[in-house]
Formats: C-alpha cells, sequence, structure tokens
C-alpha cells in the first residue's frame, strides 16, 4: 500500500483528505508542521502532500528540505492561485499543484496519477559515452540518471523529461512534445512549466559537472536537445 505524507495544519481539510485517500487505499501519515514532517522522513514515503502555508516554515521551504536528500514525489497545496507561485513550486521541485478550494477527490486522484507516473518505466534506452569529457548514463531499470557517475536528485518530471531527451540525442524536442512526453495530463501544464523544469535539472546537472556546463541546449523558437557528445 503506498505511503502518503500529508503536511496540512487545518484540521478540516486534513480530515477530508485523509478519507479521500483512505478510500483510495493509500496510507496516509498526517502531520501539521514542517518540523514533524522532516521527522517522519526517517520512514519511507512513496509521495509528500505539503501546504504552502504551514505555521513554522512554508511549504515551498519545506520542499527545498526534502531536496537536500530526496527525490520524493512533491504534490504542492496553496490557497494561492498566481503563477509565479506554481512556477516557483515547480523550480524548487514540485511535481505538481492543487489550489484551495479543491475537491478531495481530485487531489487523490492526482496522487494516483503522480504515483503511476513514478512507477513507470520509460522507454529510453540507456547509453554510455565514451567522451573524456564526461556522461549521463540512464538506467531505465533502476530509473536512474547518473552524471560523471553520480546519480542525479531528479523530481519525477525532470527524470521523464531527460530521458526523452536521452532517446534521441541531437533531435529537437519542442515544448508540447515535451509536456506530452513527461506529463499525464499534457493539458494541465504549460509551456512555462517546461521551461521551470528544464532550469532545476540544468542546474543540478551542473552541479556534478567539474566544468559547470550541461548538455541540454536551448533552441530559441524551437525546444530543447541534448548534445549527443553527453550519451
Amino acid at each position: 500500500m503506498p505511503r502518503i505524507l500529508l503536511v496540512e495544519d487545518e484540521t478540516s481539510i486534513a480530515d477530508t483528505l485523509v478519507y479521500a485517500l483512505e478510500t483510495e487505499h493509500l496510507e496516509v501519515c498526517h502531520t501539521t508542521t514542517a518540523g514533524e514532517a522532516l521527522k517522519k522522513l526517517h520512514n519511507p514515503f512513496d509521495l509528500a502532500i505539503l501546504d504552502v502555508g504551514l505555521p513554522d516554515m512554508s511549504g515551498f521551504d519545506l520542499c527545498s528540505e526534502i531536496r537536500k536528500s530526496s527525490s520524493l514525489p512533491i504534490l504542492f497545496l496553496t490557497a494561492r492561485d498566481s503563477e509565479i507561485d506554481r512556477i516557483l513550486g515547480l523550480e524548487l521541485g514540485g511535481d505538481d499543484y492543487v489550489t484551495k478550494p479543491f475537491s478531495p477527490r481530485e487531489v487523490a486522484a492526482r496522487v494516483r496519477a503522480i504515483l503511476r507516473r513514478t512507477s513507470n518505466q520509460p522507454t529510453a534506452v540507456a547509453k554510455e559515452s565514451s567522451s573524456a569529457k564526461g556522461t549521463l548514463l540512464h538506467d531505465p531499470s533502476a530509473m536512474t540518471i547518473s552524471c560523471h557517475g553520480t546519480p542525479l536528485n531528479l523530481t519525477a518530471y525532470e527524470y521523464k523529461l531527460l530521458a526523452a531527451l536521452m532517446s534521441q540525442p541531437g533531435r529537437i524536442f519542442s515544448r508540447e512534445q515535451l509536456l506530452i512526453k513527461a506529463w499525464d495530463d499534457p493539458g494541465s501544464a504549460m509551456d512555462r512549466t517546461v521551461d521551470a523544469h528544464i532550469k532545476s535539472l540544468r542546474a543540478k546537472i551542473r552541479a556534478q559537472s567539474p566544468d559547470g556546463n550541461d548538455p541540454i541546449e536551448t533552441r530559441r523558437g524551437l525546444g530543447y536537445t541534448l548534445n549527443p557528445e553527453s550519451v
């Protein structure tokens, strides 16, 4: 049974979400503060649902703390519906974003969609570079991508985006094509969503690269491509 960490300080919202998630045969561990959540994370979870407006730390800050050591899928809950908040949440490593008021059944459906997405194995074939400058190595069976021998700590969307680019190095993928490859419901996302995840992905690759470069190239007006020499 998948285990969900729910971090929500409003009792009425938490109670309805716990009921909806348990109805979907998901095990829920509920905490009301970020501090409590961080203590719980020594236990294994399959997904975290974070309220942005927590009393001791924002859900965005909590996400940043989680991302220091884990690629746990994260769904944000927030009363704010501005585009900048959505983009910020995605840039910090969130996998999805739901605005209050919401239907608990919708949240449960989004959780199920993320769990399906993170459990599916991509079709991209692993390749290892012969370049002396370094490699990107994709292991589909373990669902990991390594840079210079170190596994990258990727969110589900970042993983699928990079796996798609690695599947055909040198090919230019439009934002729409990448949305289709990485999102279960591409129509619910925006072109800037892809840009936000690519930005985060590049930062993680640069952090592992001795020269501070990354192999993802932007083709203005067209989309993104992966330098063939990197795989």
